[in-house]
C-alpha cells in the first residue's frame, strides 16, 4: 500500500526485539495510532506480522505505518474508521476485504475505547452514554461477527478483548465506560464458548492495567505519569497471547501484568 510519508517514530521507543514468532501471520489492531494500540502493532509487526492498522485518525496510523516500514518490516495496511459512525456494512465490506486479499486473519486485537464521561449514573447525558457503548462494545461486537468468516480460515487464530478492572468490579462514577467493559466480559465469555469445539480460534479479555496512556491522564489527571508502565513494558504479553503457543488460554479473564510475571525470562 502506498501512502504519503508522515512523522516517523523513533525506534528506540519499542524495546521488543525482532524475531519471526509471528512470521506470515495476519493482525488486525484496533485504535491503532496511539499508546497500547500503537506499541502492539509494531511488535507484532517486529514479529513477522502483516499488520492492519485500524483507527480513527489517519495521520496518527501514517505515523505507525512508516515506523514500521522505516525497520523494513512486513508492509502494514491502513484501514481508518471511525468506530462511532460506522455501520454494519462498513464492517462487512472490511471482512470481505481481508477475505479478498489474505489467505486468513490470525489475530484480533480490540484495543479501541474510549472513556467518556466519569460521574453519577443519575446525572449521565444520554446522548454520551449511547456514543460510548457505540464505540466501546456495538462497534466491537461488529467488528468481531464481519471478521470471524476470515479468522476461522486460521489454524490458530486468536481475539483478544481490552476490558478493565472497573469491567470486572463496578465502581461509582465510572458510568458507562465501566458498563461497556462488563459487556465486553460477557461477549468474550459467550464467543469462547461458541467456538471452543468448533474453531481453532482462541478467544480472551485482557485488562492491561495502570499504563502511561493519554486515557490514563484523562481519568487521573493528578497522576504523575512517569510512574506507570509504558505501553512498550506490556508486550511481551500481548506478544505471548497472539503466538502459536498460548492455545492454552481460552475464555480467560487475563490481568496482563499478573501474565507478565509467569512469563520465561
Amino acid at each position: 500500500m502506498k501512502i504519503e510519508p508522515a512523522q516517523a517514530i523513533d525506534s528506540s521507543e519499542l524495546t521488543i526485539p525482532v524475531n519471526d514468532s509471528l512470521q506470515g501471520r495476519t493482525i488486525l489492531v484496533t485504535g491503532a495510532g496511539d499508546g497500547i494500540g500503537k506499541a502492539a502493532a509494531r511488535t507484532f509487526a517486529r514479529s513477522g506480522a502483516t499488520v492492519i492498522l485500524l483507527g480513527r485518525t489517519q495521520s496518527k496510523l501514517e505515523a505507525v505505518y512508516d515506523a514500521i516500514a522505516s525497520e523494513n518490516l512486513p508492509e502494514a495496511i491502513i484501514h481508518p474508521m471511525d468506530l462511532a459512525i460506522a455501520g454494519s456494512e462498513d464492517y462487512d465490506t472490511l471482512g470481505r476485504s481481508i477475505q479478498e486479499q489474505f489467505p486468513a486473519l490470525d489475530g484480533l486485537l480490540h484495543n479501541a475505547s474510549e472513556l467518556g464521561a466519569l460521574g453519577p449514573i443519575q446525572h449521565y447525558a444520554p446522548e454520551s452514554w449511547m456514543k460510548l457503548m457505540q464505540i466501546n462494545i456495538n462497534a466491537v461486537f461488529m467488528l468481531t461477527r464481519a471478521l470471524l468468516p476470515a479468522l476461522q480460515q486460521s489454524d490458530d487464530a486468536r481475539i483478544l478483548f481490552t476490558s478493565s478492572s472497573v469491567g470486572r468490579k463496578g465502581r461509582a462514577y465510572w458510568g458507562a465506560y465501566a458498563v461497556s467493559k462488563f459487556a465486553t466480559e460477557g461477549l468474550m465469555q459467550v464467543l469462547a464458548e461458541e467456538l471452543a469445539e468448533t474453531t481453532r480460534i482462541r478467544v480472551n479479555s485482557i485488562n492491561p492495567g495502570a499504563t502511561r496512556t493519554e486515557m490514563r491522564r484523562a481519568a487521573y489527571p493528578a497522576e504523575n505519569p512517569m510512574s506507570l508502565p509504558t505501553a512498550e513494558s506490556l508486550m511481551p504479553a500481548y506478544l505471548h497471547l497472539m503466538q502459536p503457543g498460548s492455545a492454552s488460554h481460552h475464555g480467560e479473564t487475563i490481568d496482563i501484568r499478573t501474565l507478565l510475571t509467569e512469563l520465561p525470562g
